[in-house]
């Protein structure tokens, strides 16, 4: 008599997942790097932005109203709006198309070179201090003393015209880097925190620069009542790069060498090395024998000289007229944003800068031109800022793998057999 016995199930052998390809791998290094997390960033803000406005726009309002019997009007009242701030936007910053030739057409992009070079000076220094573990906030305090200090040259001091400038670039380095060395021997020393000791020394550096421009025989200018310097003389102030009719000036050039030395400082210097051993663990830094304590002092000195350097931009390069407590325009801080927006990275903060540089010479041409407000350009900043301090939400948004994940393999099928005897 036949009978079928089944036997244990015999799973087949489980076939390897097929390995992703060189450009799979190449491909996903690059979607989950920290690069496209800040390049969407800036999308996902200009979208909001793109948002706000819309809903500001008068046209806009108008045809919310009848909405439902007309939607046309509305699309197309919303595509009108944004499509001309943003166009007003890209040609006052990059490329004006209205100029009748190419001279004048590529001033917009000169003058966005011009913004960005103290951002880009600043957020190198800020982006030094973040690699080494610290957060310097104090840009404006170091700003204010590096301008009295190159200033004060510029003005007071006779020199020869190249020997000028260089002493006058010198002296407000000089005070950025004493300015943000006392921040480091603070913390050096005595532990201070550092966000702590740069937000009260901005204090003391405004005051202090307030109380020297309003005493004659110090910073003030003679004859008059205004806090306000003198007018830098003409051997002190940097070279037009491109003629008088634009206002880019060497000191674009000089920033390029701080990005350089900042790379070279970071990525081929044993002194770098050790900024961000210490800026990834300190305690494991301090006992690979890294005197910690010394690389606070030594990296808040190049910060503060890097700060200063933007101070010095401002006062030999923008305003050769004379300049007040007022000189910093909000680049001290605006120079965080830079330094985050470009992971902290020399050549990612130079990008950064010049985006930021964009924003700021675009958006005077786009409240100009189509009337929107400027603080959609603030609002736009912030944005970036707020994304990319969460990039689990940006990566959510564009469905994006997280960092350092693996492809997902497909699961093999395993059959089972059954023999009848």
């Amino acid at each position: 008599m036949s009978q079928a016995t089944a036997e244990a199930p015999t799973p087949r052998p489980t076939p390897p997942g097929e390995e992703p390809s060189r450009f799979q791998s190449a491909f996903r290094e690059i979607i989950t790097g920290s690069a496209v997390i800040s390049v969407l960033a800036v999308v996902l803000a200009l979208l909001v932005g793109a948002i706000l406005i819309a809903i500001t726009d008068t046209d806009v309002q108008k045809t919310a109203g009848y909405f439902f019997a007309r939607p046309g009007d509305m699309l197309g009242a919303i595509w009108q709006s944004v499509s001309g701030a943003y166009s007003a936007l890209f040609q006052g910053a990059i490329y004006n198309f209205r100029r009748p030739d190419f001279a004048t057409g590529i001033k917009p992009l000169t003058e966005t070179l011009t913004f960005a070079t103290p951002l880009i000076a600043a957020g190198l220094g800020v982006g030094l201090a973040f690699r080494a573990g610290l957060f310097n906030i104090g840009g404006r305090g170091q700003m204010l003393i590096a301008a009295a200090c190159a200033g004060y040259v510029g003005f007071a001091w006779n020199l020869p015209p190249v020997i000028h400038l260089i002493v006058a670039v010198l002296a407000g380095l000089i005070g950025g880097a004493i300015w943000g060395g006392i921040v480091g021997l603070l913390k050096a020393r005595t532990g201070a925190h550092e966000v702590i000791v740069t937000i009260m020394l901005n204090y003391v550096a405004f005051y202090l620069i307030t109380f020297l421009l309003r005493t004659p025989g110090a910073l003030q200018a003679p004859g008059s009542n205004n806090p306000k310097t003198p007018p830098m003389q003409e051997t002190a102030i940097f070279p037009d790069l491109l003629g008088p009719s634009y206002n880019l000036h060497a000191g674009f050039l000089v920033v390029i060498a701080a990005t350089v030395y900042v790379w070279w400082l970071l990525s081929r210097s044993s002194l770098g090395f050790k900024f961000r051993a210490v800026g990834e663990n300190p305690n494991a830094a301090r006992v690979a024998g890294i005197n910690v304590k010394s690389m606070y002092v030594y990296v808040m000195l190049i910060s503060g000289g890097l700060v200063g350097l933007a101070g010095v931009n401002q006062v030999l390069g923008t305003v050769t007229t004379g300049f007040s407590s007022g000189i910093d325009a909000g680049v001290g801080f605006d120079a965080i944003t830079v330094a985050l927006l470009g992971r902290s990275k020399p050549w990612g903060i130079f990008v950064a800068g010049i985006l930021f540089g964009a924003f700021k010479a675009g958006g005077f041409a786009m409240q100009a031109a189509e009337g929107v407000p400027i603080d959609i350009v603030l609002v736009v900043q912030s944005l970036i800022v707020l994304f990319i301090a969460a990039p689990p939400l940006v990566r959510a948004i564009f469905r994006l793998p997280a960092p350092g994940s693996r492809p997902r393999r497909a699961v093999p099928n395993v059959t089972q057999e059954v023999t009848a005897k």
